[in-house]
C-alpha cells in the first residue's frame, strides 16, 4: 500500500447508525492505511435526545466535527429545514477539508442531505445498507437516492445487492458484505442478566418485551392513533415487563414520545430509555421474550439470536421476512394475540442470511482494492 493513508470521513447522524458502525470503526482506526475522521450531526449533540456524542467518546473515538442539525420540531417543515441546514453545514466541511472517501450508512433524511451536499464536490461515497425497502417511511426514497449518488455499495444480503444492481443497471462497485450488526453481535460480550440489571436496573429474568415505535412517515397523520393502539395493547400485557426505547426524530415523533412517557408514569413495570447504548440494547434483546413495534433492529439483529418479532404496521413493509417475524396491523387485539401466541412457541431457526459476522473485514478489503489498490 502507499505511504499516504486514505482520508475517510464517516458520517453519523444518530445513536442507531453509530452503534451499527462500531465493528467497521474499530478496523478503520487500527489500520495505518486509513486516516479516519468522524463527522457527527443530526441529534447527536442534543441533550434532550440523550447527548449521544458521549456514546462516541465513551467508545474511545474523537469527533472531527460535531454539528447540531436536529429539527426544531416534528412537522414536515421542520424536517425540511433540518435537511437544508445539514446541506449548509456539510458544504462548509467539504469546502475546507479534502477527503478521499465518505462513508454513509442507511436512509435517514439527515444522511440523504449530507450525501447530496457532496455532489458538486465530486466526492466518492460508500453507502452501507442500500437496496432495502421500507414502504411505510420516506426513508425508501432517501435510501435509493443515496444509492444513486454513491460509487461503492455494501449491502447486507444478496437480495438487497440485486436490488441495487437493478437500480443502477450495473454491478460495478456493488457488494454483499453481510450486516455490520452481525459483526457486533458475534464479537460483543453481551451482558448476562445480573450485569444488565446493574447497568439498567431491570431484572430480565422476568418475562420482558422490548418495545420501539417509530413514526410511519409516509402517512404521518396516523401516528397519534398508532401510539394509542400500541399503548392499549401494552396495558393488557402487564404480566410482561416492558422496556421502551423512544423513537428517532422524525415527522410526528413528538406525539409518540409524549404518549409513551405518559404511559410509563407511575408504572413500575414499564421502563423508558432515550438511549440504552449498543451493548445494553443488544443485551436486552438477547434476554427479552419478544421484540414489539416497528424497529429495523427486529430484522438482522433479532434474526441473529433468533427472537420473536411482533412487527406492527407498514413502516418496515418490503424488508426480507424471516420465520421469527409476525406481522400485525395496528390493532390492539391482534398485537396481544401475537405476543401471547409466540410466548409458548419455540422461535424458528433463521439461518445466516445477514452474513457470517465478517462484514467489516470485507468492507475494509473492498475499500483497499477500490480506493488504494487501484490508485
Amino acid at each position: 500500500m502507499g505511504t499516504t493513508p486514505l482520508k475517510i470521513a464517516l458520517l453519523t447522524s444518530s445513536r442507531a447508525d453509530f452503534g451499527i458502525y462500531l465493528p467497521l470503526l474499530k478496523k478503520l482506526k487500527a489500520d495505518p492505511d486509513f486516516e479516519l475522521e468522524i463527522i457527527a450531526f443530526g441529534s447527536h449533540p442534543l441533550r434532550e435526545n440523550g447527548f449521544t456524542l458521549q456514546q462516541i467518546y465513551d467508545e474511545g473515538y474523537k469527533v472531527a466535527v460535531a454539528v447540531d442539525t436536529a429539527p426544531k420540531g416534528d412537522k414536515p417543515a421542520d424536517i425540511s429545514r433540518s435537511m437544508a441546514q445539514v446541506m449548509v453545514e456539510m458544504t462548509r466541511i467539504w469546502e475546507t477539508t479534502q477527503y478521499d472517501l465518505i462513508i454513509a450508512l442507511g436512509d435517514r433524511f439527515e444522511m440523504f442531505a449530507a450525501v447530496a451536499s457532496t455532489l458538486p464536490f465530486n466526492l466518492k461515497i460508500a453507502h452501507v445498507h442500500g437496496g432495502e425497502v421500507t414502504h411505510g417511511a420516506i426513508d425508501d426514497a432517501l435510501r435509493h437516492s443515496i444509492t444513486h449518488m454513491a460509487q461503492l455499495h455494501f449491502t447486507v444480503t444478496e437480495a438487497y445487492r440485486n436490488n441495487v444492481i437493478r437500480m443502477l443497471g450495473s454491478e460495478k462497485g456493488v457488494y454483499n458484505t453481510g450486516a455490520l450488526s452481525i459483526d457486533n453481535l458475534s464479537s460483543m460480550q453481551l451482558s448476562d442478566i445480573p450485569s444488565l440489571k446493574a447497568q439498567t436496573g431491570i431484572d430480565f429474568s422476568q418475562p420482558t418485551l422490548l418495545v420501539t415505535l417509530h413514526p410511519e412517515t409516509i402517512h404521518f397523520e396516523h401516528n397519534e392513533n398508532h401510539v394509542a393502539v400500541l399503548i392499549e395493547a401494552l396495558k393488557k400485557l402487564q404480566k410482561y415487563q416492558q422496556v421502551i426505547t423512544l423513537p428517532n426524530t422524525d415527522t410526528s415523533s413528538a406525539i409518540i414520545r409524549e404518549q409513551l412517557l405518559k404511559y410509563a408514569e407511575n408504572n413500575a413495570s414499564v421502563f423508558v430509555f432515550e438511549n440504552m447504548g449498543a451493548l445494553n440494547y443488544l443485551s436486552a434483546m438477547k434476554h427479552a421474550q419478544a421484540i414489539v413495534g416497528n424497529s429495523s433492529s427486529g430484522f438482522a439483529e433479532a434474526a441473529y439470536f433468533p427472537k420473536w418479532v411482533i412487527n406492527i404496521g407498514n413502516r418496515q413493509g418490503g424488508r426480507l421476512r424471516t420465520p421469527n417475524i409476525v406481522d400485525v396491523p395496528f390493532d390492539a387485539a391482534k398485537i396481544i394475540k401475537a405476543v401471547e401466541s409466540t410466548a409458548s412457541t419455540p422461535v424458528p431457526n433463521v439461518g445466516p442470511i445477514y452474513g457470517q459476522g465478517n462484514a467489516a473485514e470485507e468492507i475494509i478489503k473492498i475499500i483497499k482494492n477500490e480506493c488504494i489498490g487501484n490508485g
